[in-house]
């Protein structure tokens, strides 16, 4: 059996899907039980990892499990939870972590991930941490001005990026938590190709079959409607990356090529799948 922290977020949802497609007995952990056909494979279950004492009982008899950070990670003992995994008999954890935990290894905005990967490492348990580069999905915030106005707003529109696609991370991971040989190694994932702000607009423009504006932010009016919604130390981090990213940060990584045997989707593949969101 394998347990899926972050069950119903982007990475968790296709993760559950190609796990129990290969026949896989999943424990899926969300903060809400989904509604819908769920494969007879998968079991939905509720457990807060700041209290790792509710881990128990979900964990039990696992042999693996995917950790998800929720949030920034504030309030979670990385240690008591991988002591529980590890009581509970868990063998192998793959843990999700970001590219800017090694890029930025000052940014306090990553503090945490730097934790728990620290924490990991020591668990005494088959380890794989996995970096992916910004998700392909963080366009969805586009969604509404796209469906109302087709129109993106963003900063920094001609710095590209290799965006990956969160069902590739999910594979990745499907692959590490199946498959001992991943053990002990660190992944960087990203898409097959840098793309701009600007080409991502063009991208769903081209998915929906109509022309979608791109008009640029400044960095100042990008940072001010982030705070809204992001505390101060993650939206300077972001910025940092979209605007300044380093050359680490731009390259495209060969990691999921070699593991999954295929190149990553692309982002116009992703915005294909996902174009109902931005009708």
């Amino acid at each position: 059996m394998i347990v899926v922290t972050g069950a119903t977020g982007n990475v968790g949802r296709h993760l559950v899907h190609t796990l129990a497609a290969a026949g896989e007995w999943v424990t899926a952990l969300s903060r809400r039980v989904p509604t819908g056909n769920v494969p007879g494979n998968v079991e939905f279950q509720q457990a807060d990892p700041a209290r790792p004492d509710s881990l128990k009982r979900v964990l039990d008899g696992a042999a693996a499990l995917y950790l998800l950070v929720p949030g920034d990670g504030e309030g979670l003992d990385p240690y008591a939870i991988l002591d529980t995994a590890r009581a509970a008999g868990v063998r192998r954890v793959v843990l999700q972590s970001s590219q800017a935990t090694a890029t930025r290894p000052d940014s306090p905005a990553h503090a945490r991930l730097r934790a728990f990967e620290d924490a990991v490492r020591e668990s005494g348990l088959g380890w794989t941490v996995l970096r992916p580069s910004g998700f392909a999905s963080n366009a969805y915030m586009w969604a509404a001005s796209v469906r109302s106005d087709r129109l993106v707003t963003a900063p920094f529109g001609e710095v590209g990026l290799p965006v990956i696609d969160p069902a590739d991370i999910a594979a990745v991971a499907a692959a590490a938590l199946r498959d001992g040989s991943h053990a002990g190694r660190t992944y960087e994932l990203t898409g097959p190709a840098p793309v701009s702000p600007r080409e991502q607009a063009t991208a769903i423009g081209d998915a929906l079959g109509t022309p979608v504006r791109f008009v640029e932010q400044s960095r100042s009016e990008a940072r001010e409607l982030m705070l809204r919604f992001m505390p101060e130390p993650a939206v300077e981090g972001t910025l940092g990356i979209l605007g300044e990213p380093t050359p680490e940060e731009r390259r495209v990584s060969p990691a999921v090529e070699r593991i999954l045997g295929r190149a990553p989707r692309t982002f116009a593949a992703w915005a294909a799948d996902n174009v109902v969101a931005f009708r």
